[in-house]
């Protein structure tokens, strides 16, 4: 099969979303989708100057590029981005809904207002971003919706209880709106990263890849470019009749159940 980025037609739209785009995954996605011929808004928080490195970039590559701040959170925010958004760029054709935060703490410390941060802004900015995204796609009876879900939609991580919960909602949300918004020509699928290298897990760990790697079955960690090359392919002429699935990102990491038996290799 054959899993080569078609290149876009001269008619079909060409502006992409992404938020949280200012570093890690989403900055990644957002080069993917500029080499692929989209116009990118780069949405972020609170790392302007990050934002800004991206779009730099993306202009580079020859594409245009909107940088916007929003706290997808909140509607305000949200319709805030939009507006600019169709303004400066048009009605999007693609969104990944990618910003996200979380808090590392045992689930007998939580505090109320950290479940309250984490859900509104993974869950909720994903509802908010893609209600929004589908009015304006369902006019045009086409459109992509892409969540960046994570390995904890498949595996339990433990001090992440908060995060969990809103990923495991983000992947149920995933199959809900993919139904619904079918019927207009919109795909809505989920991308779910393993043990992906950025600067928040780098941080997390002195020695990331070589915590993770030797647990891989590929015998390595991820990049962020391996995951923006499956949001790529999804948002690709190819994947127009997949809808409502999750794919894993993780080097087979997750599909392993703990095995007693030392496990034997064929010979080469």
């Amino acid at each position: 099969m054959n899993l080569t980025v078609a290149p876009l037609k001269i008619d079909e739209q060409k502006v992409a979303v992404v938020t949280g785009a200012s570093k890690g995954v989403g900055r990644g996605v957002a080069f993917a989708l500029a080499q692929a011929g989209f116009d990118v808004a780069v949405d972020y928080r609170g790392d302007q100057k990050g934002a800004e490195e991206t779009a730099e970039k993306i202009r580079a590559m020859g594409r245009n590029a909107l940088v916007v701040q929003a706290d997808v959170g909140f509607k305000p925010e949200v319709d805030r981005m939009f507006d600019l958004i169709l303004e400066r760029l048009g009605t999007p054709a693609v969104l990944v809904n990618n910003a996200g935060v979380q808090t590392w703490k045992p689930l007998l410390d939580l505090t109320e207002d950290e479940w309250d941060r984490v859900l509104r802004t993974n869950l909720k900015g994903t509802f908010l971003c893609s209600q929004r995204a589908a009015r304006h796609m369902a006019k045009q009876r086409r459109g992509r919706i892409i969540n960046i879900g994570s390995g904890c939609n498949k595996a339990p991580f433990p001090n992440l209880v908060d995060y969990t919960s809103s990923k495991g909602g983000i992947e149920m949300f995933t199959r809900v709106a993919a139904v619904e918004l079918g019927y207009y020509g919109i795909t809505v699928n989920c991308v779910a990263p393993g043990m992906i290298e950025i600067e928040r897990t780098r941080a997390e760990s002195p020695d990331y890849a070589g915590t993770w790697a030797p647990l891989t079955p590929l015998r390595r960690i991820g990049q962020a470019a391996d995951v923006a090359a499956v949001v790529t392919f999804l948002a690709s002429p190819q994947a127009e009749f997949i809808n409502g699935q999750t794919i894993y990102v993780d080097g087979g990491l997750l599909s392993q159940v703990p095995w007693p038996y030392p496990v034997e290799r064929g010979k080469v």
